[in-house]
């Protein structure tokens, strides 16, 4: 993947920034075959940089990485006439930079959102001196340019935080800001020296334009006694008499012309109206780069005039005032449902006119960002700490997280401007917890999850649906049944928090464990697929814990037809019924129609001790 050229810095929440290294593009492929360390036109590095190569096979699993094979100066910094005398002599530190994670396990990540593959990439490098993570920072891109141009170096990467890779492709989803102005040269001829100089006065540069070699000027600097040598012999087997631009040239002097093979690297202080480069530095010969590939930088803009416009019209249509809360919304029109076309914008919009059904199983609880920046074309990524990146005005609580063995700063959604938030990081679903924040121990009701396995149809799902509310009909339990947008139907029973979740657990279990009883032939308690086999519904009463999250009511579903978790009455849960019914396009009609089926859930709670004896259960 490469990246467009862009004028200047910027800030933005959804973009992050790294290093521009000044080395070797390289792409190392990990395996218990081979590994492989190669150039971008796939010429092989392992016996250029030994100590890289034998070092990237202690990385334990099967990958293929992205990085920047650089040579560091004394203070540390890349230098790519530092990286000629490392050919050479074996001299300079080297390191390779890797940032970005292609494929692991024989699997492809590249439709991963980058963060996520960059948190991948992390935890698969060793510890090394030689082969290293290229970090980043978020938003901050002009201050972090700042200290590039403080340090020295040759610029940033900008990468849209939500991209996937693009193989071969220059994407405006990767801009790369330059602090120095470098690019690379093709060598298309060399000048006679003079004075004392020796091998050659200058070479004389082109790039491709439209397949054709356009001259760029010339350049006798940047050399020393043994470079001016080792470009000189290894032009000498590509002189010939017919100069490769096919127009002349405005230079003066005999020229030897040589085949357009090899490529340099340029510095230079600006390009002339004629298109020359103004002052010319050699940095010194590429062995990655084919001269056909070195054309004239691509730009995201016709020039940075016309880019700020652009940037201000983007953010003039995608800026909205909510709540008196500003909201850039990003990417509208891609498209998260191929095939049905729904788009980014189609799931914000709908979140805006859902709002106010759907706040009420939102509001004061915790919530689990499920985030699928590239709508069904990947498995998304959950977002955790998402509170730490959010806007001021978004409420945020930290609570410790047992699996993570840290506090998770989770969003709380109490308003539109915070539901939009998220729908444009991509949540489609939304995740509440069970309970709200006033007593995060004791959830305001339980849930049931019929939860089917490939092969079980869902007339099977509605009979266990059935079975269930019969127990809790016989137990004087009140429930409310909704599809849960996917294949599945979820019972709640709402406990107006006056049980913590082990005791919300427990007696979920107990209906469970009854409705299996009743229906032994095609459900299950086990939660395990490979045990329970796919011939089996799982009714699964372990989602009564703390922290355990599905999607609520009215919450979009990433499945096909855009599906929306939606409440029923138990006379509709029969044969016939399918989650597929409920849809983004046909849901408001239903809501206006039947109002809202759920509220029920949130009001006073069932006594579960009588509940108990009424099954002749003993109270746990």
């Amino acid at each position: 993947m490469l990246a467009k050229l862009h004028d200047v810095p910027f800030d933005d929440p959804n973009w992050i920034y790294e290093i521009k290294w000044d080395g070797y593009r390289a792409i190392a492929e990990v395996s218990k075959e081979r590994t492989r360390l190669y150039s971008r036109n796939g010429l092989s590095l392992s016996e250029d940089y030994p100590a890289i190569f034998e070092e990237l096979k202690k990385i334990k699993k099967e990958v293929v990485l992205d990085g920047e094979i650089v040579a560091l100066d004394k203070d540390g910094k890349p230098s790519f006439q530092l990286i000629q005398q490392y050919e050479q002599r074996g001299e300079a530190p080297i390191c390779y930079y890797v940032f970005d994670c292609l494929s692991v396990g024989g699997k492809s990540t590249e439709g991963t959102p980058l963060l996520e593959r960059k948190k991948i990439l992390k935890t698969l490098l060793p510890d090394s001196d030689l082969v290293k993570y290229c970090d980043h920072i978020e938003e901050r891109g002009k201050d972090f340019f700042a200290l590039v141009k403080k340090q020295g170096l040759e610029g940033m990467i900008a990468k849209r935080a939500d991209s996937v890779y693009k193989e071969a492709t220059r994407s405006a989803d990767w801009l790369k800001v330059k602090n120095m102005i470098m690019e690379e040269a093709v060598i298309a001829g060399y000048t006679e020296p003079g004075g004392s100089r020796r091998y050659f006065g200058a070479l004389v540069l082109g790039l491709y334009k439209k397949g054709k070699l356009v001259y760029i000027g010339h350049t006798g600097t940047g050399f020393n006694e043994k470079t001016l040598k080792d470009v000189y012999n290894k032009l000498q087997p590509l002189k010939t008499k017919e100069s490769p631009f096919g127009v002349k040239v405005p230079l003066n002097g005999a020229v030897t012309w040589v085949k357009p093979k090899l490529v340099c690297n340029l510095k230079y202080a600006e390009v002339t109206q004629g298109g020359t480069r103004r002052h010319p530095v050699f940095m010194g010969l590429r062995i990655d780069k084919a001269p056909e590939e070195v054309h004239e930088e691509i730009r995201d803009n016709d020039s940075a005039e016309d880019h700020k416009e652009k940037d201000k019209q983007v953010t003039m249509e995608a800026t909205k005032s909510i709540s008196g809360k500003k909201l850039a919304f990003t990417h509208l029109d891609k498209v998260f449902w191929p095939d049905e076309g729904y788009t980014k914008g189609d799931v914000i919009d709908y979140y805006n006119t859902m709002y106010p059904h759907i706040i009420k199983y939102m509001k004061d609880r915790p919530e689990s960002l499920l985030r699928m920046p590239n709508g069904l074309a990947d498995k998304g990524f959950f977002h955790k700490d998402a509170g730490l990146n959010a806007p001021d005005w978004v409420k945020h609580i930290a609570l410790y997280s047992e699996s993570a063995n840290k506090d998770v700063n989770y969003i709380i959604c109490n308003d539109k401007p915070t539901l939009l938030y998220l729908a444009n990081l991509g949540c489609i679903e939304m995740n509440p917890w069970n309970s709200r924040l006033k007593h995060l121990d004791n959830p305001d009701y339980l849930v049931m999850d019929i939860d089917p396995s490939e092969r079980n149809t869902f007339e099977k799902v509605t009979e266990t649906a059935n079975v269930i509310k019969e127990i809790l009909d016989k137990a004087g339990a009140v429930s409310f049944p909704k599809t849960s947008g996917a294949t599945g139907i979820h019972v709640y029973v709402p406990l107006g928090a006056k049980y913590n979740y082990d005791q919300a657990k427990e007696f979920a279990h107990v209906v469970a464990a009854m409705t299996q009883q009743q229906l032994p032939e095609f459900t299950s308690l086990e939660r395990s697929l490979s045990k329970r086999g796919k011939d089996n519904i799982y009714i699964d009463y372990l989602q009564n814990r703390k922290g355990q999250t599905l999607s609520c009511a009215y919450s979009l579903r990433p499945k096909p037809g855009a599906t929306v978790s939606t409440p029923l009455e138990w006379k509709e849960v029969k044969k016939g019924l399918h989650p597929s019914d409920f849809t983004i396009k046909n849901i408001m009609k239903r809501i206006e129609k039947k109002g809202d089926l759920f509220g029920g859930v949130l009001l006073k709670g069932i006594d579960m001790m009588k509940c108990l004896k009424k099954l002749d259960t003993p109270v746990p």
